[in-house]
């Protein structure tokens, strides 16, 4: 007979953008299922909306506290004085056990400070990535850093994010490498978006918009170190790669920001087999990475997601947080470098074997249990 206690431990799980639901949202649903143990309840503070909400819809969770804080023309300033001061009244009303945050955004650092102040126990989920350069990702280093001094557990996805945080003094008993709870998300969303039963407006607009019988390259990107030269070399790439490969086709869900936007659509919007398209939600994304040949990214959330697909990974950044990925060979940094950006597409368009062996290679993030392994790790740690 299994003994639980009379009270059950109360978690409160904390997110704010499109990135923190889609790696939250498997937690949600495994805390959920330990009903029995667990009371878990959602807040969130809206960093990002419309986007934020798409996802929410996806995986069938509807949040107890909606903070709401987006607002026009926010800044960071702002933005972390209101998470902090919107979640007191909440944590004083739930009184949670565990607060569990994620990542590296600005309600990640803003939660965990709260958490602190409250005197919740503050769990890291993918804590320990690290490039050591503090404006680069900015503001996400520094985040993630923060988190990382307050928080009390740390889920790390590799060993060498473990080791990251061991090298900061941090008590390897309260480390746990778990995976990334993103392939967990991964592995739920690639099911369901490709079954036979699964409809969604975006995905038929996709299966028009793309062209079956050539190459199929997707492009993301937003960083704020790209800005400005970064994008226009970027797009120069592009356009090459465009003009000079006519059995190539690209697809380009633009990010909203003007900063992307403008260099985007002037260089790159009367090429004919290049697509620029508003962003897309969770499931029409995932379905597009699966369709994918291949993809050029400065994202960290796709270097993690595209090799469980087998899709060979471009990233436009100097620096990453996910070195397993580029020692696994799964990824290649190119920065925002024309000439290497074009250099490395153009050899896994045209070299197979160098294609085969990036996308047969072992996905360094995991296999699709992290969530597992927190929920009995919190299980274990409450002794129920």
């Amino acid at each position: 007979m299994i003994y639980y206690k009379m009270n059950k431990i109360k978690n409160l799980i904390i997110f704010g953008t499109r990135p923190e639901a889609i790696k939250m949202a498997p937690l949600v649903k495994a805390f959920i299922k330990e009903s029995k143990i667990f009371d878990t309840k959602v807040c969130i503070t809206a960093q990002h909306r419309e986007m934020l909400d798409q996802v929410l819809y996806f995986f069938g969770i509807t949040p107890d506290y909606d903070l709401d804080l987006m607002k026009p023309d926010q800044n960071l300033y702002s933005l972390t004085a209101d998470i902090i001061v919107s979640l007191k009244p909440v944590l004083e009303d739930y009184k949670p056990d565990f607060v569990f945050v994620h990542g590296d955004t600005t309600t990640t650092m803003a939660a965990s400070l709260a958490a602190f102040y409250f005197g919740a126990k503050v769990c890291h989920i993918e804590a320990g990535l690290r490039t050591f350069n503090k404006l680069s990702p900015f503001p996400e280093e520094i985040n993630r850093s923060i988190a990382g001094r307050i928080c009390d557990y740390h889920f790390s996805p590799t060993e060498v994010s473990k080791q990251n945080l061991r090298d900061e003094n941090i008590n390897e008993n309260s480390i746990l490498v778990t995976g990334n709870t993103v392939i967990d998300a991964l592995k739920f969303s690639a099911n369901k978006v490709t079954s036979n039963d699964f409809k969604d407006q975006e995905i038929e607009e996709l299966k028009n918009t793309i062209n079956d019988s050539k190459k199929l390259i997707l492009v993301t990107g937003h960083r704020r170190e790209n800005h400005g030269l970064g994008f226009q070399n970027i797009c120069e790439a592009l356009r090459i790669i465009a003009q000079d490969n006519d059995d190539v086709q690209i697809i380009y869900p633009v990010h909203l920001n003007p900063n992307v936007q403008k260099p985007v659509y002037k260089l790159l919007k009367n090429i004919n087999n290049i697509k620029l398209i508003t962003p897309l939600s969770y499931p029409a994304f995932v379905w597009l990475m699966n369709k994918s040949y291949l993809i050029i990214t400065d994202s960290g959330g796709v270097q993690e997601e595209a090799p469980s697909l087998g899709k060979p990974v471009l990233v436009m950044r100097e620096t990453t947080e996910r070195p397993e990925a580029v020692a696994a060979g799964t990824v290649l940094l190119v920065g925002t470098d024309t000439n290497k950006i074009i250099d490395e597409t153009l050899k896994l368009l045209k070299n197979n074997d160098f294609y085969e062996s990036m996308s047969r290679l072992h996905n360094p993030y995991g296999d699709g249990t992290a969530c597992e392994k927190i929920v009995q790790f919190i299980i274990n740690l409450s002794n129920c």
